[in-house]
């Protein structure tokens, strides 16, 4: 008697225990989720962004970021893409993301989607679709993204000038950022590989290339014969010129970028501050070592992580028509 007793109550556990399960994953993001209400989603997402990239590989880096710079800010909910109106100051035009491009590639995708499926996919999960497709468009892996995002309707200029890690950020910096996210160091120095792709701005490296204690000095962390490269190209108080983040390959997804920073030849600070610390060096000199041997698998599952921050879903937030404003 003792034993049935004991056997319907963890059956009973059992039982409430994958109940707690359902309910989670109703109530979350999940693979498939518009496979009754637009079957077609991703072919859509994918055939109106290959438009742009087949014309300018470029763009796959500048989307790829702003995903980026919407999970960190508020979460993954799209309020990075909400235009400024009278003196709401949005993330949209905090300096951080001045130099953002792509949002007229991200309406072209949201517009092909309303006119098959008007009101169902929410722009967060357009940003999520898009930064894997531009991705897999320059030679990057391919990974399944979760999705059943909803649109937030907040976004403020001053969380994203001072929540998202800058490029001349110390390893300690860049590590308490991450953490504050819910992602990992070895998620810092994975996601960082993102540089393989994409350019920077003279402005952005003026300090360190010319000033880095303000005492007229260079990073001693650069490779001197590096920083004299950029010197040629990057004048003092230039600030339209702008320089490859990997060298040789910045139009094309690959490993590269470890090599570039393993060498002190990366171009911002926060690149070369993964040399600062035993985690993230060891993983730099480890892609460097074997030709990214574990990067193209660590940067997808990083990428899913990513998108998972601080989501929106179920009756939360709403589904924007259009992705600059909301409802």
């Amino acid at each position: 008697m003792a034993i049935q007793k004991i056997f319907s109550v963890l059956f009973l556990q059992l039982v409430f225990a994958f109940l707690l399960v359902e309910l989670t994953n109703a109530g979350g993001l999940q693979l498939g989720f518009y496979q009754r209400t637009c079957p077609d989603a991703e072919l859509i997402v994918h055939q109106a962004l290959y438009r742009y990239i087949s014309r300018d590989r470029t763009l796959a880096a500048s989307l790829l970021r702003m995903h980026f710079h919407d999970c960190f800010i508020r979460g993954c909910d799209a309020s990075v893409l909400i235009s400024s109106a009278g003196k709401n100051q949005t993330e949209k035009d905090a300096i951080p993301n001045k130099t953002l491009r792509g949002f007229n590639v991200i309406d072209a995708v949201k517009s092909a989607l309303e006119k098959k499926c008007p009101g169902v996919v929410s722009c967060a999960d357009v940003l999520a679709l898009v930064a894997r497709d531009s991705v897999l468009m320059v030679g990057g892996p391919h990974w399944d993204v979760p999705t059943g995002r909803r649109d937030g309707r907040v976004s403020i200029a001053n969380e994203a000038l001072f929540n998202l890690p800058p490029p001349f950020a110390n390893i300690t910096v860049l590590k308490q950022q991450f953490a504050g996210v819910g992602l990992s160091v070895k998620d810092l120095a994975v996601l960082s590989g993102g540089h393989t792709i994409g350019i920077g701005h003279c402005t952005t490296i003026s300090d360190r290339l010319y000033n880095f204690t303000g005492k007229g000095d260079t990073d001693p962390a650069l490779d001197p014969r590096y920083a004299a490269q950029l010197k040629k190209k990057c004048k003092p108080g230039n600030s339209n010129t702008v320089t490859e983040m990997d060298p040789g390959s910045f139009k094309s997804f690959d490993e590269d970028y470890y090599t570039v920073v393993a060498k002190r030849r990366g171009l911002f600070q926060s690149d070369a501050a993964l040399l600062d610390d035993a985690e993230t060096r060891d993983y730099v000199k480890l892609q460097s070592r074997t030709q990214g041997s574990t990067f193209a698998q660590d940067f997808a599952e990083s990428m899913v992580k990513m998108g998972n921050i601080g989501v929106l879903t179920g009756k939360q937030g709403e589904i924007r028509k259009r992705c600059a404003f909301v409802n």
